[in-house]
């Protein structure tokens, strides 16, 4: 199964909550599709839930950094919330762990904006 996305809103920051395999194909598009619609809105301020995602492979990886860099290009800021601990492996792994700013909570995340 691929991924699937839910989209919410807390305030001012839209929260995407990923769900299912993010790999080569299918699930990597629904984020890059998601996150381009979000950006061409105009919304700045994007939180992606990674809580439920049962598998990330380096596709998967490339297209968080992806979303991460239309984001910031668009002038908004995109950030990690629940990461499962194979995408915190990968995350370390490739270094990347610097590159997001990741929380536990949502509550936090949608509080750094």
């Amino acid at each position: 199964m691929s991924a699937t996305i839910n989209t919410r809103q807390n305030g001012d920051v839209c929260i995407l909550d990923v769900s299912g395999k993010i790999t080569l194909g299918d699930g990597s598009v629904v984020i890059r599709d998601s996150v381009r619609k979000l950006t061409a809105d105009g919304t700045k301020k994007i939180v992606l839930n990674l809580g439920n995602v049962t598998y990330i492979d380096s596709s998967g990886i490339g297209e968080l950094v992806s979303a991460f860099t239309s984001v910031s290009n668009a002038g908004g800021t995109l950030k990690l919330l629940n990461l499962t601990k194979r995408v915190q492996d990968l995350l370390q792994i490739t270094k990347l762990y610097t590159v997001f700013e990741v929380f536990e909570d949502e509550s936090a995340a949608v509080a750094s904006f």
